[in-house]
């Protein structure tokens, strides 16, 4: 299936909104990549982590990353570590569920160090949901906002 992709630069405490939503539903979603880096790479101390959320989010920290994957809306992780005097570079840990979705998701970054932005870049794997599967998609999503 095709892959579409998506970048962006997003600031410490922001949300950016992927938008995915169809008139039908009948296209989903399942994220095969997800990357990071820091605006200034090698260059500033930072600690960030970005995730992708079902929902939008009310609040996004500036100081504490709170990753709880008993949260059916939190779909991906990433936790990016760089030091300035660091000579091994920057340091990531990613993980995503390979859930299928049919709607707009969410980028959110918490600095826990430094404020620095961070680039992301997400490949998400284009699937044609059948009438089935796009019910328990839409059903999954209604079931996330109420």
């Amino acid at each position: 299936m095709p892959i579409k992709t998506f970048r962006g630069l997003i600031a410490d405490g922001a949300q950016d909104t992927i938008h995915l939503h169809t008139n039908d539903g009948s296209i989903g979603y399942r994220i095969k990549k997800f990357h990071g880096i820091s605006k200034l790479p090698g260059t500033q101390d930072a600690e960030s982590t970005l995730m992708i959320w079902k929902v939008p989010q009310t609040t996004v920290s500036t100081t504490v990353a709170n990753v709880d994957f008993s949260n059916q809306t939190l779909l991906a992780v990433l936790y990016y570590v760089d030091e300035a005097s660091d000579t091994t570079g920057p340091v990531d840990s990613i993980i995503f569920d390979n859930e299928i979705f049919n709607q707009d998701i969410y980028v959110t970054h918490t600095a826990t160090s430094g404020s620095v932005p961070m680039n992301y870049y997400i490949e998400l794997e284009q699937i044609k949901l059948d009438l089935n599967e796009n019910t328990v998609a839409t059903l999954k999503d209604i079931r996330n906002v109420a």
